[in-house]
């Protein structure tokens, strides 16, 4: 574990939120001719988020727009709040948290660009990809080695799943 992982409570995380396109997904957006649209997500990432989530671990996937790829993927995860169409990440992380009865050291939020900018710096643990925009890579407090939509979240989850067993033991 880096230094930069050290230094931060992963064990303290009881919801792990993050933005879709471009955290959960490369960013690309494939639009067929008849409109229907395909997105590529990590099995990997996937695995983790189930594994969190059997941990107890509340997941939250908040998006700036609606795209019913996400909803079919988050139905087979099982992953806890789908929230989409949200472009103020920051006020919908705070509104799930307060639902919740959580406090904002209690979550990490991961997202890549600028409208995720006020949800990185509200979370305890803010989390950008490598690629991101300037203003998330500036407020996050840790950055993953892996990219977006291909491996970035598992690296985050297990970050708190080894946090966890620590705890544990």
């Amino acid at each position: 574990m880096s230094e930069m992982t050290h230094n931060l409570n992963w064990g303290a995380i009881e919801l792990f939120a993050m933005d879709v396109d471009g955290v959960l997904t490369d960013g690309s957006l494939y639009v067929s001719s008849d409109g229907s649209e395909t997105k590529r997500f990590s099995i990997i990432d996937g695995l983790g988020l189930v594994m969190l989530r059997e941990a107890g671990v509340k997941i939250a996937w908040i998006s700036g727009r609606g795209s019913e790829a996400t909803d079919r993927r988050a139905e087979e995860l099982k992953v806890d709040f789908v929230i989409q169409g949200r472009k103020d990440k920051a006020e919908a992380l705070s509104s799930l948290l307060e639902e919740l009865g959580l406090k904002p050291e209690q979550a990490a939020y991961m997202g890549d660009d600028t409208i995720d900018t006020g949800a990185i710096e509200l979370a305890a643990i803010g989390v950008a990809v490598p690629e991101a925009q300037p203003e998330p890579l500036a407020a996050a407090n840790y950055t993953t080695q892996r990219a977006g939509g291909n491996g970035a979240v598992r690296e985050v989850c297990n970050h708190i799943l080894a946090a966890r067993s620590q705890l544990v033991k």
